[in-house]
C-alpha cells in the first residue's frame, strides 16, 4: 500500500503542477551560460536554493537532469513527482547516505547527465551552501551553473526554506549565472571560499529574477 500511496501522490502532484504552470509565463536571463555546454555535449551541475525548486522542476522538465533527493520519507514523494517530469533521481543526503548519493551523482555525470542540486537542502539551514555540489564538481571537472527563480506573485510555505509556489497567471523569471569551475587540487579553504562566492551569487541571481518580474 505504501508504494501505491507514493505513486498516487506523484500522479496528483504532477497533475496539479501541470495545471498551475499552464497559466504562467516565463522569461530566462543568462541561459547562454549553460546552453553552450549543451551544444558541446558537456554536462553541467545546476545549483539553486531549495525553496525555488518547484518552478525550476517545471521549466527544466524532460531534460534528463539527475537530482539528489533525501532518503527520508518525504523524499519519496519528491522522487515520484520529479520522475514524472523527466528527471532522474539519486537518493542520499548531506548526512546519512551522503557517500552513496555523491557516488550516484558522479556516475550520472560521467554518463553525460546534467545534475541539479540544492546546496542548502534537504533540511537547511536556508541559504547555507553545503559542500556536496563542490565535491561532485571537483571529482568530475564539470562546471557549476548557479540558477535562481523569481515569481511576480506566489505563496510561501511556513517552512525552513520558505518554499515558493507561484500563483496562477504569475510571471516567472529564471536567472542563470556564469559557470564556476572547481579545480581538482582545490583545498578545503578554497572550497570554503567557493561556497561563499556561490552563495552570494545565488542571492544576487534571486534578486535579479525577482526584479525581472517586478516582485
Amino acid at each position: 500500500m505504501t508504494g501505491l500511496k507514493f505513486e498516487a501522490a506523484g500522479v496528483v502532484g504532477a497533475g496539479m503542477m501541470a495545471a498551475l504552470f499552464a497559466t504562467t509565463r516565463s522569461t530566462r536571463i543568462g541561459q547562454e551560460h549553460y546552453l553552450r555546454y549543451r551544444r558541446d555535449g558537456t554536462p553541467v551541475i545546476f545549483v539553486f536554493w531549495h525553496g525555488q525548486l518547484l518552478p525550476l522542476v517545471h521549466y527544466h522538465r524532460n531534460e534528463g537532469i539527475v537530482v539528489l533527493v533525501s532518503e527520508h520519507a518525504d523524499g519519496e514523494y519528491l522522487t515520484r513527482v520529479t520522475e514524472r517530469h523527466g528527471f532522474g533521481a539519486v537518493r542520499g543526503s548531506s548526512t546519512r547516505g551522503a557517500t552513496k548519493g555523491l557516488k550516484g551523482l558522479v556516475r550520472a555525470a560521467r554518463a553525460g547527465r546534467d545534475l541539479g542540486l540544492t546546496p542548502d537542502g534537504p533540511r537547511g539551514p536556508a541559504g547555507e551552501f553545503k559542500p556536496g555540489a563542490l565535491a561532485v564538481a571537483q571529482m568530475t571537472g564539470l562546471p557549476i551553473i548557479p540558477l535562481a527563480a523569481g515569481s511576480s506573485s506566489g505563496w510561501r510555505f511556513d517552512s525552513w526554506d520558505r518554499f515558493l509556489v507561484p500563483k496562477p497567471f504569475a510571471r516567472i523569471a529564471l536567472a542563470y549565472g556564469e559557470p564556476v569551475m572547481v579545480p581538482h587540487a582545490a583545498t578545503r579553504e578554497d572550497l570554503s571560499d567557493l561556497a561563499k562566492r556561490l552563495s552570494r551569487r545565488l542571492d544576487t541571481l534571486t534578486q535579479e529574477a525577482a526584479a525581472a518580474v517586478g516582485a
